[in-house]
């Protein structure tokens, strides 16, 4: 039972129900067509589902600090009316909203606003086109009274706080940084001047807005980019915040530029915590706990455990708006947990698209009346349904179905649910896919969904029944490539291996380099020696540390390879690199431009780079795509009412995110 985290907290005189923050997103809506209308009802649902207290994604301070187009900004007294709008549509359903001040530096995209970024001294970032120009003294002064009065235009809009974004590498973060700031002028040089900007900004925001007013301050616990703040500059930049006013430190972890990864599903969940932690022994202020926080369960964990006096969730808010009221109500199993998938989100946001979830399409189309849920009332209106095969498309649209009161039968030709994502909960760092899994299964029964597993189903039975409409959501089958001793006992398939019935040898070829051939090397690279092994082996002193690294590393030898494209092709934007260097790491080889002549039992003959080459191999595996399998969809066509979803209509490489999107959809449309 769940205790810490509904304890009420007060800061200054805003009084917060509970101990759960919704961390600041960037949602690709604001500053679009109907920006205010999306913005209005995405925030709006999250404070109806009883959110602590919303942060905004960040609002610009002036021109040249937004991050991008399709951004929103507290740069003039007209935009006070507008955001008032969105602060009374929140306190009506009884919510709180702190609007985040923001100013991009030098990472703010000149495409989408029109000017040169600008940062403390003109170093250009890797992640930037652009490289920006140095602030003069003059510039700085005019800056922090641009979030000053941005400050002032929040408070007259009705926010209930403001954050100021202090945190992953942006401009406040860059001046902080000795690895961005160069300067040898007074805001630059020792620690004490590189922080004068922010402690400058907090100071005059708190005169601005008096002392009843809260004012968080989002910062950067750990850079994790090389020869950037210590920790103990960041412990001592965190006591001056709190002597200049500031009421809570929300600590972030990772600038934007980082080669380590921090909000990939294959981190660990609370990796970071313990940063609040070390913060919180040494102020006096609330401390804010984030990165990687996805469940009420861990929130409440980390309470208990006194690292932090609350907890920021954000993508969590995405996948279910509503998952603290389904705590407060014991519904956990009912919760759409975030896996840090990051397909509708940030790749979305990084593309210039509005963000969306995976296990949640209707998060960023709160707005839209289609896509509300529609329960059919009418005996008369209510269909019998038949959903054949419990992939993601499947398992989502026979959700939803059920949710309206249509009659849903389920079946499935394995003896589980879940089609790919079964396969992808087997991939060290895609575990959390199980926890979608499990929601569904939850929810289906509770709809009263009938399952019917082990289950192949032919045309001429399903027409027999009588169905008022019938979906067809079969997914893919592999596709076999054409190659000269494809029969070879040293080949098998990604699936012979997902599903353990294939030892695999010490040398590996993997045809295909797209996803799944990146997932089944990760499989291949994990060792026989569990965590608790090693653990074992270090406490006794079997082994040392050096020793015990070593043992965990795959010894196998793993080429994969394409005949064109780009290895891990159709993985996500904001994943690809990640998943790519842990490859690189462990020494997996990746070869693109290659020519199959042949595989024999010994190995396989390619041409690559204008010459043949032959690859020893104790195991071959096929990983090369998939096509439609809507063999079923065809037959029943002429026949009955049926359409056709996910992989069976259009494949796509493992991809959740269209066939849940479409599941939905056709779950609303019936």
């Amino acid at each position: 039972m769940l205790r810490k985290i509904w304890n009420p907290i007060k800061i200054r005189n805003l009084e917060l129900p509970n101990r759960i923050i919704m961390g600041s997103m960037h949602l690709g809506i604001e500053g679009s067509d109907n920006g205010l209308k999306k913005m209005i009802a995405f925030y709006r649902e999250r404070a109806v589902g009883n959110v602590g207290l919303i942060i905004t994604g960040g609002i610009a301070v002036n021109k040249e600090g937004a991050g991008g187009g399709n951004f929103l900004y507290l740069d003039e007294d007209k935009t006070i009316e507008e955001f008032a709008q969105l602060t009374d549509a929140i306190h009506q359903v009884g919510g709180r909203i702190a609007a985040q001040l923001f100013h991009a530096g030098r990472y703010a995209v000149k495409r989408g606003t029109g000017l040169d970024p600008v940062a403390p001294s003109p170093l250009q970032a890797p992640i930037n086109e652009t490289p920006p120009r140095e602030l003069s003294h003059d510039e700085i002064v005019q800056t922090i009274d641009d979030f000053v009065q941005s400050a002032r235009r929040a408070k007259m809009a009705g926010f209930d706080a403001i954050e100021i974004m202090g945190s992953e590498g942006y401009l406040i973060n860059q001046f902080l940084s000795p690895v961005t700031n160069m300067r040898t002028d007074e805001w630059g040089g020792n620690f004490k001047r590189r922080a004068r900007f922010g402690i400058e900004i907090v100071e005059k925001i708190r005169q601005q807005v008096g002392e009843d007013y809260p004012i968080l301050f989002r910062m950067s616990g750990l850079d994790l980019v090389s020869n950037s703040t210590t920790m103990e500059e960041t412990v001592q930049f965190a006591k001056w915040l709190e002597k200049a006013g500031v009421d809570v430190l929300n600590v972030g972890i990772g600038w934007h530029e980082s080669k380590i990864p921090t909000i990939a599903m294959f981190v660990p969940r609370g990796s970071y915590t313990w940063v609040a932690g070390k913060i919180r022994e040494y102020v006096n202020i609330p401390v804010v706990a984030s990165n990687r926080i996805n469940r009420p369960e861990l929130a409440e964990e980390i309470l208990l455990k006194g690292q932090a006096d609350l907890v920021s969730m954000a993508r969590p808010f995405l996948a279910d708006p509503y998952l603290l009221m389904k705590a407060k109500e014991d519904r956990l199993p009912e919760i759409k947990t975030c896996v840090a998938c990051n397909q509708a989100c940030l790749d979305h946001v990084f593309s210039g698209k509005a963000v969306s979830c995976v296990v949640n399409p209707s998060a960023g189309r709160e707005w839209l009346e289609e896509w509300k849920i529609k329960v059919v009332n009418n005996k008369e209106d209510k269909k019998k349904i038949a959903v054949i095969g419990a992939g993601p498309a499947g398992l989502e649209a026979s959700r939803v179905l059920a949710e309206r009161g249509h009659q849903v039968t389920l079946f499935e030709r394995n003896p589980h649910i879940g089609g790919q994502l079964h396969y992808a909960r087997v991939i060290p760092g895609k575990e959390e896919w199980g926890e979608t899994i499990d929601y569904y299964q939850h929810q289906l029964e509770k709809l009263g969904v009938e399952i019917k597993l082990n289950k192949e189903v032919a045309a001429k039975n399903l027409i027999q029944e009588k169905y008022d409409h019938i979906m067809v959501a079969t997914g893919s089958k592999m596709k076999i490539p054409d190659i000269k001793g494809i029969n070879s006992s040293n080949v098998t398939t990604y699936l012979d291996i997902l599903e353990n019935k294939t030892i695999v040898g010490k040398d590996v070829v993997i045809i295909g380099a797209g996803g799944i051939a990146v997932d089944i090397s990760h499989l291949l690279l994990e060792k026989t020696f569990t965590p608790e092994i090693v653990r074992y082996l270090l406490e006794y002193q079997v082994l040392d540390n050096k020793d015990a690294f070593k043992l965990i590393q795959s010894n196998r030898t793993i080429t994969i390879m394409r005949r064109k494209g780009k290895i891990g092709a159709g993985l996500g934007r904001t994943t690809r690199w990640a998943v790519l260097s842990r490859l690189k790491y462990n020494g997996v080889n990746m070869l693109t431009g290659v020519e199959y002549k042949e595989i024999t039992e010994e190995g396989i003959l390619i041409r690559y780079q204008d010459e043949d080459r032959f690859l020893a191999a104790d195991t071959v595996i096929l990983a090369t795509g998939q096509v439609e399998n809507n063999v079923l969809y065809k037959e029943l066509k002429q026949y009955v009412s049926v359409s056709v979803i996910g992989g069976a209509k259009a494949v796509g490489e493992l991809d959740a995110k269209k066939a849940i999107y479409e599941g939905a959809q056709i779950g609303r449309l019936i």
